[in-house]
């Protein structure tokens, strides 16, 4: 299976992005602390295993999946632990490569933004995970407050109000290799999350100081610790440009 992921320095793009890496830990850590310990994890879309340390503790065995061979190769490198297997596999496929309703947690961070069939991709996700089980998903969000005044300057008042979701493409990389990125509206994944039988459990809001200002006028930990303690506020606004939702598989 060929990946975008296999032409593209994965690694290298998170240079520079400790504070954003740091903050998703501190929202997932958060997320996790309220789930007793499980038998398996399922992370759709691990890449080189950027997350895998955070949450391998969590379970008994732990499953990491990814469209890219050249990434998982990077994983199973730096992972050694034998409980964890590797799947080459997108999410659209993960069904006919992981058994039904055998997962207790699903961590789903920085994929939804390439997936074309949302839908489709949660009732996979619904089906994989044991009744009463977790869903930890990451979205970009559309209506993040620069995004917002940004479109009120333009005369766009009704901005917020649009659920449709937002194709952007990826410009740093050669046209041949160009990846879309897709935003989407909180309330929209909120309600498909509903369709499919989730209650939702816990919101974040995170990555909220990703500037490049900030990151020059405060120590990298400084903003993190910031991030622990406005997390669940901002997330009432929507105001980040990354949301994290901790969901539950209705039983």
């Amino acid at each position: 299976m060929s990946s975008h992921y296999d032409t593209y320095d994965y690694p290298s793009y998170w240079k520079g992005r400790e504070y954003e890496h740091e903050a998703e830990i501190v929202a997932l850590t958060s997320f996790l602390e309220n789930i007793p310990k499980v038998e398996t994890i399922l992370e759709v879309g691990a890449g080189f295993g950027r997350l895998t340390p955070s949450y391998i503790n969590k379970a008994e065995k732990v499953i990491l999946s990814d469209p890219s061979q050249k990434l998982l190769n990077i994983a199973m490198k730096k992972i050694k632990d034998k409980k964890v297997r590797f799947i080459i596999s997108d999410i659209e496929n993960l069904s006919t490569k992981v058994k039904a309703y055998s997962i207790d947690i699903i961590v789903v961070v920085r994929v939804l933004h390439h997936v074309k069939d949302l839908e489709k991709a949660f009732s996979i996700v619904s089906n994989l995970l044991k009744p009463g089980g977790y869903f930890i998903l990451e979205f970009p969000n559309k209506i993040h407050m620069k995004a917002v005044l940004s479109e009120f300057v333009k005369g766009n008042l009704t901005f917020p109000l649009d659920i449709f979701t937002k194709d952007v493409p990826y410009m740093k990389t050669k046209p041949e290799n160009r990846i879309h990125f897709v935003n989407y509206h909180p309330d929209y994944i909120l309600e498909l999350l509903k369709q499919k039988g989730f209650n939702i459990k816990k919101i974040k809001s995170v990555s909220n100081f990703r500037s490049p200002l900030l990151k020059r006028l405060f120590p990298k930990q400084v903003l993190v610790t910031l991030s622990k303690y406005t997390q669940d506020f901002f997330a009432r606004f929507n105001f980040g440009p990354s949301i994290f939702i901790l969901a539950k598989k209705v039983e």
